[in-house]
């Protein structure tokens, strides 16, 4: 890479400096990412979970930071091109009372990325001398993890200096269940399934006391069971102080066409209790309409919780939708209903399954099944095994004949709903039993079909707008786990049948079911 020189970053300590600084240092960092992000391959890059923040993202988390430390040392972990350090570097440097000095440690294994890192930091260090900060800075190249498990693992943690204030936007990656990444985080008993999550744990670890923590990650931390353990686990050291959400998934890495819902937040390391949580929404990074909500801690994770989801209720109306959930009448168990995932694994069935119905097969339905509130089927032209052969190797896996609710586990990028029923009904479909294919969640009774009526009317409810509003309160993803949906309260079994028989065919009909759904809630 050629060799830029140094650049006039022209700090003055007076009310143009923080401007001048942010957009300086800001423009040079962003022809840096920009220039990153061309030369990387996208597939590796997707592979790697490894996405380079915006300066104006990376200008709107440093702003978040307190760091009024008169010494801060600052840990950037997957540093990319450096924005997130250059943007708290600015940050600082801006304010009228600024730190004597700031350390920062970085980590980055691309050595492309490593080049632009060096001229960062060295820019970094141009305004900080102009600003008469001291600056010190290192890059570590290696692995993050098993660099931080190292580090957490040895007896000698207490001659490690922790770090005041942490930054990153971490890789977003699954972890094979085998690797020696999993083997390294489970030596420091961590045990969680994604990069990102990986990172926020260790980075946890490596605090001080009340050091803070700035990050953008996806939402999907907040709820399912594959997070549970990291959520027990960052809520044990860490207290959120501010979350941002925003209204829109593609407002913060359109480049790189990432429809991730993200999440932007502040946690402290914990010291003492946290009075409230500020909560705030905007449509992207650059609306400066802020909505702003500041919620008591029990409000964002509900005691008595076990799964301890995270509600992010940003505004008004979708609190008066939460506070009406609260107030309807039933669990799942009142309601003597049960949900499960369904049974049958594609690959693992493999051998049994038949793209045409045959005599001696059970209809299997896929999510390609649903279409207008009902189950229509079979999809004779499309991709998906309609049928799976019954013999005593699968009738485990299948359930009787009956009526179903069901939901589908993923929801497609462009459906507007991220919860999706329809009803399996029994007067539609002859055969004896029946398979749900695991991309598929199903009420029942112990393992047994629904009356007609109540289950017409969970499907209509859960295809409802207030339903599908409150979900994605703690839901930031496309999946829809039947933990997720034993987590909502329901109307009583003689409200949802009394909503089947009116709703009649209509049940994904978003007018009509909306208007029922809306007149059987609590005022």
């Amino acid at each position: 890479m050629k060799k830029r020189g140094t650049l006039s970053v022209g700090y003055r300590p007076d009310a143009e400096g923080p401007m001048l600084a942010h957009q300086v240092l800001g423009r040079a960092v962003e022809s840096f990412r920009v220039e990153a992000t061309r030369k990387l391959d996208l597939a590796r890059r997707i592979e790697l979970g490894q996405f380079l923040t915006p300066w104006p993202v990376a200008k709107f988390m440093a702003a978040m930071c307190g760091a009024e430390a008169s010494e801060v040392r600052i840990l950037d972990a997957g540093a990319g091109v450096g924005s997130l350090t250059a943007a708290v570097v600015a940050e600082l440097c801006g304010r009228e009372r600024r730190p004597h000095k700031l350390f920062v440690v970085t980590y980055e294994l691309d050595g492309a990325l490593i080049e632009y890192l060096y001229e960062t930091l060295g820019i970094c260090e141009q305004l900080c001398v102009e600003a008469g900060v001291q600056f010190g800075s290192e890059i570590r190249s290696t692995d993050f993890i098993r660099s931080a498990a190292s580090t957490i693992a040895t007896p000698l943690l207490e001659t490690a200096q922790p770090f005041d204030l942490a930054i990153l936007n971490p890789p977003y990656r699954k972890i094979n269940r085998d690797s020696d990444v999993r083997h390294s985080l489970r030596s420091v008993g961590i045990e969680t399934s994604n990069l990102y999550t990986a990172f926020l744990s260790l980075v946890s670890r490596l605090l001080s006391d009340a050091g803070e923590l700035i990050a953008i990650t996806p939402r999907s931390f907040c709820n399912g069971p594959y997070f549970r353990p990291f959520r027990e686990d960052f809520l044990r050291r860490m207290a959120f102080q501010r979350i941002h959400v925003f209204d829109s998934r593609e407002a913060l890495f359109r480049d790189d066409s990432v429809l991730q819902e993200n999440v932007i937040f502040r946690a402290v390391r914990k010291t003492a209790s946290v009075k409230y949580v500020t909560l705030t929404m905007s449509r992207g990074i650059d609306d400066t309409s802020l909505i702003v909500r500041h919620i008591e801690p029990c409000a964002l994770v509900h005691p008595g919780d076990r799964e301890l989801f995270l509600h992010i209720v940003p505004d008004d109306a979708n609190q008066r939708i939460s506070d009406c959930m609260s107030h309807l009448p039933s669990e799942l168990d009142d309601l003597g209903v049960s949900v499960s995932t369904g049974r049958v694994v594609d690959f693992r069935a493999k051998p049994f399954l038949r793209s045409y119905p045959e005599p001696d097969c059970a209809p299997l339905i896929h999510p390609c099944h649903f279409n207008d509130g009902f189950v229509v089927w079979p999809k004779l032209n499309g991709k998906k095994p309609n049928s799976i052969v019954v013999n005593q190797q699968t009738m485990g896996a299948l359930v009787p004949r009956g009526a179903y609710a069901l939901t589908k586990r993923f929801s497609a990028k462009e459906e507007p709903r991220r919860v999706v029923a329809a009803l399996y009904d029994p007067s539609r479909v002859a055969e004896a039993s029946v398979g749900f294919e695991n991309h598929v969640n199903y009420y029942h009774r112990e393992g047994e079909g629904l009356p007609l009526d109540l289950a017409k009317g969970l499907v209509a409810y859960l295809n409802s707008t207030f339903v599908d509003t409150y979900f994605r309160q703690f839901n930031g993803h496309t999946q829809v786990n039947s933990a997720d949906l034993r987590k909502l309260r329901y109307p009583s079994v003689e409200e949802l049948e009394e909503l089947g028989r009116k709703v009649g065919e209509a049940l994904s009909s978003n007018t009509l079911v909306d208007n029922f759904v809306d007149a059987m809630l609590p005022a």
